[in-house]
């Protein structure tokens, strides 16, 4: 919905275009584009419906989806899944984006998209929300949307144990379908919203963004139509402007609904039809068009940069000509698609961890690009005087494929990796949530991709294995990897030590690829199993099952403590935890530096004699993840595995623990390119913001300071954090482990006594330090001027002393619940003067027991101090007067129904076991439920008095340098 639409746009635009490949006319050029972060997911587009002759076997179709279509052109999707139990997932699809704008409309689609959620023929202006709030829908995670170039879609996740619920969820799916009122008092105090929402994302990626985007799709309408508009137009554009464009896009013939969850198909099917049937279709419409991205011949470079840029960027683009996948030949060539990408992918990698890297991150990979185009990209972060390095590393890679191929062992790697993880896929079948069969039926009606089983998917990989050929997954490179429709963009800042290099010598590198002798690949395999060592089961001391929620505790000899939790909530997932006071509080100034980055740099060494890249090739096939971390109280370790890798999942840990690998190079790739990444960070506001609001907050504690920089990097010690690494994982006799999931009982004490209680054992017992890092006393304000953007960061802190209990911790984030709503209203809702508030707290019960209340959002300079000032009378409201009954309605179902949720969740077991166990808690406080019906008005407004203490308020506001 629209409170979404920012951070799904934005990532779609810094992220999903990582993939995307234009091609620009330059004879010796290439055009690069800066991401924050790399793409999650390929960006939509318009294509006619694939053609396929009668001699082509089209590929099998989920059989548990029924498809329709009804008679005014609007298909349907329904599925019934119980994952969630009750619940239902609807989406209300729109093949229509912001590339379907007139020249006066910029902006529209996703305007019209705020809009609906903002009065229906069936709901008044906020009656929408605040109905699905007072059921128990969150805002956000159940209720959103987003406008993108092709599409707008709609989601709303509904129950279907309450009678009446279901029936009013489809409800609001047809007043979205065309029968929103578009109220004009509505459309002007929505106006300011949309602005705010724009003015949030303003940034140096987004200038950059504008810099190289006309040139990533030059001369194509995407080019002109960013969805999230122009806001001059949004301020100005009249009534009729954005009628025009709801009643010439929103009609049924181009969309689509799913409904996937715990329903009747056959029910669902005709409520449907008999209710999304009734709208019409008009009797004269606007054709929609297809919109292509030209051809550019040639290479085309582009370097952009920007004074507050955090980080450089090169990307490196291929553009090809779209390909369907509806036909099983198809569908095997996207399987040796994924197969060639996940190969590239290994190689980069094996260069990142490397000691001379030229990357801090580095993605390559093959995705569906704007328009009729699909694309290669490689994206990396670089430090800033390896760009050039980067490019050539990259190009080399690319020849090195085009010239020898990938190896048969390579691709035997890879394929048990994707025959892992469709294997998977097929034992949860029936575990899996709504939401991923919703989102497969809205990327099946945009953009024709395959809508199989996980069972199709399987026997698919399982029986084509065979005609999956090394030479011809060899053969895409010569296709892709060329000279033509190619794009290289350079992204990031200039500064006194390095500058980006110019388009003509990025050329001079590429000639000199050209003209290099570049070798084979080598793949040293690994020949050695992953554990070698004979260990003999230990004896367990004690075993006890602990009150009504199936957990049963062991102490094996070693001293260590288990917790599990047998479960069926997953077929194939089985979650791990463990803890032991200490964490990086108990090290002195001279040592921390090290001791916050130990865990860090010693995860990226491996384990006994195997680096990373050894051991990455030897857990081939597995899905298995063991991380150990040391934070400030505690030293944690945590993972997870499928139910066949169970023990690997214990050896890994024991390997962890006992064998820590030491590695000098892999040392310094960790120090090269967490340079890169820190050396620029604080010239962005958005970081510079994040890091001054720490050291104000914390009085410029040096234990507390901020984002680190490069001299922390360059003043860490191997020998020192190798040391301290053993020091809190070297003995394990002070941890407890946890473990859920659905695993066999029997076998997991087995490999408890086997592994963990082999694990060293001194019995020391380790403990935190109070190092007494609190937040700075008294009435602090303070505002300074940074950054270039026309927009003010304010963030606001209410800090204290706290009385611990269970019940006054629920009644605390009770509190922040309200007022994230109250807020919400206020500035959003009501003023229109911000896109989001963000509120968050938390209540401690060590080192000592306080509390803070953190406040956040951003604002048009002029108006900072009336939107600081509403936000202060919200507080001071719920202080004088509490809230009313409709906001603690909304807060109390919203509660019950993520309670409902999560308890069928292994990941909420796992961290309600470890917070009972940590701070000594009663395991009867997992359930919550007694503590809502309680909760009432009065424990709002006491807790709202008692915590917005005045006296003890951080007021920090960040203006731009030309605002007084």
């Amino acid at each position: 919905m629209k409170l979404i639409y920012s951070s799904l746009v934005i990532i779609f635009l810094f992220g999903s275009f990582y993939s995307c490949s234009p091609k620009i006319e330059t004879p010796k050029k290439t055009t690069f584009n800066k991401f924050e972060n790399p793409p999650t997911a390929a960006v939509k587009f318009k294509l006619e419906e694939p053609k396929f002759t009668k001699e082509q076997l089209q590929l099998p179709q989920d059989p548990d989806f029924k498809i329709g279509t009804l008679p005014n052109g609007m298909k349907y999707y329904i599925k019934n899944n119980s994952d969630p139990e009750s619940r239902a997932e609807l989406r209300l699809v729109v093949k229509i984006g912001s590339v379907d704008e007139d020249d006066d409309q910029l902006g529209i689609a996703h305007f019209i998209e705020h809009m609906q959620f903002n009065g229906t023929k069936n709901f008044s202006k906020n009656s929408l929300i605040n109905y699905l709030e007072s059921v128990g829908t969150k805002f956000g995670a159940d209720l959103n949307a987003y406008t993108s170039f092709d599409e707008t879609v709609y989601k709303l996740q509904v129950r279907t144990d309450i009678e009446g619920q279901l029936d009013t969820g489809l409800l609001v799916m047809y007043d979205w379908a065309g029968h929103a009122t578009l109220d004009p008092e509505e459309i002007d105090k929505e106006r300011g919203v949309v602005i705010s929402e724009w003015r949030t994302r303003l940034s140096p990626q987004q200038r950059m963004m504008e810099e190289y985007f006309p040139v990533l799709y030059m001369d194509s309408k995407y080019a002109k139509r960013l969805p999230i508009g122009n806001p001059e137009l949004i301020k100005n554009v009249d009534y009729s402007t954005i009628k025009r464009f709801y009643n010439d896009w929103y009609r049924p013939d181009l969309m689509a609904l799913v409904v996937v969850g715990d329903i009747n198909i056959d029910s669902m099917e005709q409520k449907v039809i008999k209710l999304f049937s009734t709208i019409e279709k008009p009797s004269t419409t606007k054709k929609p068009e297809v919109y292509y991205v030209p051809d550019i011949p040639n290479t085309t470079i582009k370097v952009v940069s920007d004074h507050e840029a955090p980080f450089t960027n090169i990307r490196i683009v291929n553009r090809i000509l779209h390909v369907n996948t509806v036909t099983n030949d198809e569908f095997l060539q996207k399987i040796d698609r994924d197969l060639f990408e996940m190969m590239l992918q290994s190689r980069l990698n094996e260069i990142k961890l490397s000691a001379n890297t030229p990357f801090t991150q580095v993605y390559s990979g093959y995705s569906q690009d704007l328009g009729d185009k699909d694309s290669y990209s490689t994206y990396a972060i670089v430090p800033g005087d390896k760009v050039i390095d980067a490019i050539k590393t990259v190009t080399r890679e690319n020849e090195r494929v085009k010239l020898y191929g990938f190896k048969q062992s390579e691709l035997d790697r890879q394929y048990n990796n994707l025959l892992k993880d469709a294997e998977e896929k097929l034992n949860e079948k029936d575990k899996t949530k709504s939401s991923v069969f919703s989102n497969e039926a809205v990327s099946n009606f945009l953009d024709n991709t395959p809508l199989i089983s996980a069972k199709q998917y399987y026997n698919f990989l399982k029986s084509n294995k065979d005609h999956i050929k090394l030479s011809e997954i060899n053969a895409f490179a010569k296709k892709w990897f060329t000279e033509n429709d190619k794009i290289i963009l350079v992204t990031g800042p200039q500064n006194e030590n390095y500058y980006l290099p110019d388009e003509e010598l990025i050329v001079d590198a590429l000639e000199e690829i050209k003209h290099e002798n570049i070798t084979d690949y080598v793949d040293n395999e690994v020949n050695k199993p992953l554990f070698d060592k004979t260990l003999q089961n230990t004896k367990l001391n004690s075993s006890e099952t602990l009150e009504d929620y199936g957990i049963k505790k062991i102490t094996l000899s070693n001293g260590i403590e288990v917790y599990y939790k047998q479960t069926d909530f997953k077929n194939d997932e089985i979650l791990f935890s463990a803890y032991a006071p200490g964490g990086y509080s108990q090290y002195d100034l001279k040592n921390l530096n090290d001791a916050k980055f130990a865990s860090a740099i010693v995860k990226e060494m491996g384990v006994s004699d195997l680096n990373n890249i050894q051991l990455d090739k030897l857990l081939t096939g597995k899905d298995v993840n063991v991380n150990n971390y040391l934070g400030e109280l505690f030293s944690y370790s945590y993972g997870n595995s499928s139910v066949t890798d169970l023990e690997t999942l214990f050896q890994l840990i024991y390997l962890k623990f006992d064998e820590p690998r030491k590695d000098s190079d892999a040392f310094k790739s960790y120090i090269d390119r967490n340079i890169g990444i820190y050396a620029d960070l604080l010239k962005n506001p958005d970081y510079y913001f994040r890091d001054l609001s720490t050291k104000v907050n914390y009085d410029n504690n040096p234990r507390e300071k901020g984002i680190p920089t490069v001299e922390d990097f360059k003043n860490l010690n191997l020998d020192n954090l190798y040391s301290i690494y053993n020091e809190n994982y070297g003995d394990a006799g002070n941890f407890k482990f946890f473990f859920v999931g659905n695993f066999d009982e029997k076998t997991l004490e087995n490999y408890c006594t086997l592994y963990l209680g082999n694990l060293k054992s001194n019995n020391k017992n380790t403990s935190w330090v109070d190092r007494k890092i609190n937040f700075a006393k008294g009435k602090i304000n303070k505002t300074i001027n940074y950054g270039t953007a026309p927009k003010t960061y304010v963030n606001i802190v209410y800090h204290g002393d706290s009385d611990y209990s269970i019940e006054n911790d629920y009644i605390f984030n009770s509190l922040i619940d309200a007022l994230r709503i109250k807020l919400r209203e206020s500035l959003r809702e009501d003023l229109g003067g911000v896109y989001g508030v963000r509120v968050s707290g938390d209540y401690t019960k060590i080192p000592e027991q306080n509390y803070f209340i953190n406040i956040n959002f951003n604002s048009d300079p002029p108006k900072t101090n009336t939107l600081t000032k509403a936000a202060f009378d919200v507080i001071n409201k719920i202080k004088s007067e509490g809230i009313d009954s409709e906001t603690l309605t909304k807060i109390k179902e919203t509660q019950k129904q993520d309670y409902i949720k999560n308890k069928r969740e292994n990941r909420f077991w796992l961290n309600s076991m470890v917070s009972v166990v940590k701070y000594g808690e009663k395991w009867n406080t997992i359930d919550s439920n007694s503590l809502i019906e309680k909760l009432n008005n009065s424990d709002i407004k006491n807790a709202a008095n008692l915590y917005f203490n005045d006296n003890e308020l951080i007021k920090l506001e960040m203006f731009p340098y030309n605002y007084k």
